[in-house]
């Protein structure tokens, strides 16, 4: 069975302006400003993504239903960009964090568990259990703790309203 790829699709000008009820020297502003950065066609007609027609959307909210001038508006995309790429760090770090703390918790595992096989030696128990059975005696601290909280749920996400 052949996978159909779909083609992206370009808006004209004329066609955003229409969509967003907006006259069509007020993008080319938008764009002359740098808020927005259309492709061209070789013959230089602007070709509006659907990415570029959702920031228009929410240009066009901010400048004619909020009020908000366009320094504004370039200084609020600005700090949006900015909060995007924090939010994408924080979750990097509890990431790496987990990953961390996950690691140290097989060492910490590890060593309780050579510390039993001595004990177990010491008393002179004919036998040490398997390591799978000292598992069931040395419990993971996500079991045991209601306290710790389970790092596997960081991610941060922002509404964006």
């Amino acid at each position: 069975m052949a996978v159909m790829q779909r083609k992206k699709g370009y808006f004209s000008i004329s066609a955003v302006a229409q969509m967003f009820s907006v006259h069509q020297q007020t993008i080319r502003l938008y764009e002359k400003e740098g808020l927005i950065s259309p492709k061209r066609s070789e013959g230089n007609t602007r070709l509006f993504s659907e990415e570029d027609v959702n920031r228009l959307e929410e240009i066009i909210h901010l400048t004619h239903n909020l009020g908000i001038n366009l320094a504004g508006v370039e200084m609020i995309l600005k700090l949006k960009r900015q909060i995007k790429k924090l939010q994408k760090d924080m979750n990097q770090a509890f990431d790496e964090t987990n990953a961390e703390l996950d690691q140290q918790a097989e060492v910490v595992k590890e060593d309780a568990r050579e510390t039993m096989k001595k004990l177990m030696t010491l008393k002179g128990a004919s036998q040490i259990p398997p390591n799978d059975q000292l598992s069931s005696i040395i419990p993971h601290p996500k079991q045991e703790d209601p306290e710790i909280i389970d790092a596997d749920n960081w991610d941060i996400e922002y509404d964006e309203e």
